[in-house]
């Protein structure tokens, strides 16, 4: 059963079409990557879905639910969560309380309630979602540090800690594994596999073909904004226009 559905999706930037005339779909529990040369409409794709850019045709339907157009934070607040290339942290905040934040952007808590001290039962359940979630992501014992001390492959994967705690059935995540080395990678990867455990649908946009062919179950590629290829991680790694779009040149 489709979880999220993209329906003749168009976008346009003036004369430009960024994306023309896409469609696919996504599995509910799948691992799915959304891939292509740079310029390919991959994070356009991405914005129209997640409500950053509205549709200028076709829809995005999600959960049985049409969705194009709709604003990000109810987007959010119907489980379809995003991160960024560039993670969005508080730096001057601890790793706890970056999750915390989290969980006050799904209960739309009033900071100022939480200072003064009011809805403390509602703040108690926060803070035992946090240190729930922390422990599933490893970084209990980094809890009380300073996030902007953090190196980089932590920071991502703080990033994915404070979009559990919106309570995501789709997470979309853009580029977990850039900057990260080898042993960071093979560590985020097992992350994402146990975040899609929980029942938590992943879609990724990424360029580290390993990660991507090793992590997704079902890849869809795009090429000038279109749709060039679609399949399993062999079908796509077999497919001479993927190999063209990639390299440029016709493969051998």
């Amino acid at each position: 059963m489709a979880l999220l559905e993209v329906e003749g999706l168009i976008r346009r930037f003036g004369g430009l079409t960024a994306v023309d005339n896409l469609s696919f779909e996504i599995e509910a529990g799948a691992i799915h990557g959304l891939i292509g040369p740079n310029g390919a409409g991959k994070t356009t794709t991405f914005n129209v879905i997640s409500g950053y850019y509205k549709p200028s045709a076709g829809r995005v339907v999600y959960d049985g639910r049409d969705i194009s157009g709709m604003k990000t934070s109810d987007i959010t607040e119907l489980g379809l969560v995003r991160t960024f290339q560039a993670t969005t942290l508080f730096h001057e905040f601890t790793v706890f309380d970056n999750v915390l934040v989290g969980c006050h952007l799904k209960a739309r808590i009033d900071p100022v309630s939480v200072v003064l001290g009011l809805k403390k039962d509602r703040e108690a359940r926060a803070r035992a979602k946090v240190a729930e979630i922390l422990d599933f992501m490893e970084l209990t014992a980094l809890q009380g540090e300073i996030c902007s001390n953090l190196p980089h492959g932590l920071q991502r994967t703080l990033g994915i800690a404070i979009a559990l705690a919106t309570e995501p059935k789709l997470l979309m995540l853009d580029e977990p594994f850039t900057g990260m080395n080898p042993e960071e990678t093979r560590h985020m990867m097992e992350l994402i596999r146990q975040v899609r455990d929980t029942g938590v649908t992943i879609l990724l946009v990424e360029h580290d073909m390993q990660a991507v062919m090793g992590l997704c179950e079902k890849i869809t590629v795009l090429n000038f904004g279109s749709l060039l290829a679609e399949g399993a991680p062999d079908q796509i790694r077999a497919n001479p226009e993927v190999v063209e779009a990639y390299l440029g040149a016709p493969a051998s």
